[in-house]
């Protein structure tokens, strides 16, 4: 097995770009749902597929990659994925309907889920427990910002080269990655595991499953992640409609939220070494609860300014910051012979709760802020109460290399 020094920084954080390639690639087109929808001459439902269905192939490549990556190795899979993502943004990139998009993006996002899952995996194939969640750290700092700020990109392209262009960029980027991996990253895998088709890699996800401490902390992932992506979702409808404010001002105020994200990871950083994972994770969880009840409190009273609603959900998701790198790297630790596996069904329990957790923002929306809040608490909640349920147990569990 490599060593902890096997991987460079310039290393640690190309694996950081990888996992965030799929999310970045799915949100870089928001800004240029409403051309489509006037090119193709098609409904904002139909549009809308454009985005939602790579949502969901994501959540579905994640649950592939990890048992594939556990039995042929890192390397080849991750590097299957990039090239099926190139494929999928040339695909895009010529399509001449709206269906054949549709497709293109599928195929992209199916391609881009690879770094979500195959990033934590060789991290943790490296590093023990303590030290893992230090590094997935960056890897959530990075395939959370990136995302944040890639509509802006997308906006800037469209309008300097046309909507196309976006998968221009995300295939050369895709491309570029695949070639530096190709001759940079090691294969990590030391004991392959027996892959024997969709059956075993379903039995594999039951034995997770049946693990109490796994379940614990990939539900705590998960409902970390329904808080931070149900407020990105809702947030601009709600800065116009409910806070009457002008679109160009939700820029300014959400930057609070991603350096609240960042000071989070960079306190697990700073901290793993010295502190146990459960330990970080609790007061993760705690402050997030805490935030939201604030900003709940606030709207309750009648402060209606966005710095209100903003900067208590910003102290929230620097909970989320501490929280997720922790119980990402303790999820996978519970079975590092099926690191490859545990990462993929927890990435798939995150993009799919989150996904429909974003819709079902829209659907409750009700003209004010508290059934966003309210969900958001909901979610925070759980994330504690699964965290503290699957550790009740083993209060040591996160912290075994």
């Amino acid at each position: 097995m490599p060593t902890n020094s096997s991987l460079s920084k310039s290393l640690i954080l190309l694996l950081a770009a990888t996992s965030a390639l799929g999310p970045a690639a799915m949100q870089i087109l928001l800004p240029a749902l409403p051309v489509i929808k006037d090119t193709f001459r098609v409904s904002d439902d139909v549009a809308q597929l454009t985005l939602s269905l790579s949502m969901l192939a994501i959540a579905v490549g994640t649950l592939f990659y990890g048992p594939l990556s556990d039995k042929f190795g890192r390397k080849p899979v991750m590097l299957l994925g990039l090239c099926i993502t190139v494929v999928g943004s040339v695909f895009c990139w010529l399509a001449n309907s709206i269906e054949l998009l549709i497709i293109g993006r599928v195929i992209q996002a199916f391609g881009g889920a690879v770094g979500l899952v195959l990033a934590r995996a060789i991290i943790r194939d490296v590093y023990p427990a303590h030290e893992a969640a230090r590094v997935i750290a960056t890897l959530v700092m990075v395939m959370v910002v990136i995302p944040m700020l890639s509509p802006a990109l997308g906006g800037e392209l469209m309008q300097l080269y046309g909507w196309e262009s976006v998968f221009v960029v995300v295939g050369i980027l895709s491309a570029l990655i695949l070639l530096v991996l190709m001759k940079r990253l090691p294969e990590t895998l030391v004991n392959p595991v027996p892959f024997e088709g969709i059956g075993s890699m379903l039995l594999t996800f039951v034995r997770l499953f049946r693990s109490r401490a796994f379940c614990g902390y990939a539900f705590c992932v998960t409902f970390v992640s329904v808080v931070f992506f149900s407020f990105i979702s809702a947030a601009p409808e709600i800065m116009v409609s409910v806070l009457h404010r002008p679109a160009t001002e939700y820029g300014y105020y959400f930057v609070m939220i991603p350096l609240g994200f960042m000071s989070g990871n960079y306190v697990a950083r700073h901290f793993g070494r010295r502190t146990q994972l459960n330990a970080m994770i609790g007061v993760g969880v705690v402050i997030a609860v805490v935030g939201i009840g604030l900003a709940i409190v606030l709207q309750l009273l009648g402060f209606h300014h966005p710095v209100a609603l903003f900067a208590p959900i910003a102290l929230a998701v620097f909970g989320n910051g501490i929280t997720l790198p922790n119980a990402q790297a303790a999820a996978i630790n519970e079975f590092p012979q099926f690191a490859g596996s545990a990462s993929g069904l927890t990435g798939f329990l995150q993009m799919a709760f989150s996904a429909a957790a974003a819709q079902f923002v829209a659907v409750i929306f009700n003209g004010t802020v508290f059934p966003l809040l309210l969900l958001m608490l909901s979610a925070a909640v759980l994330s504690l109460l699964s965290f503290k349920l699957g550790i009740e147990y083993k209060p040591s569990a996160g912290t075994q290399n």
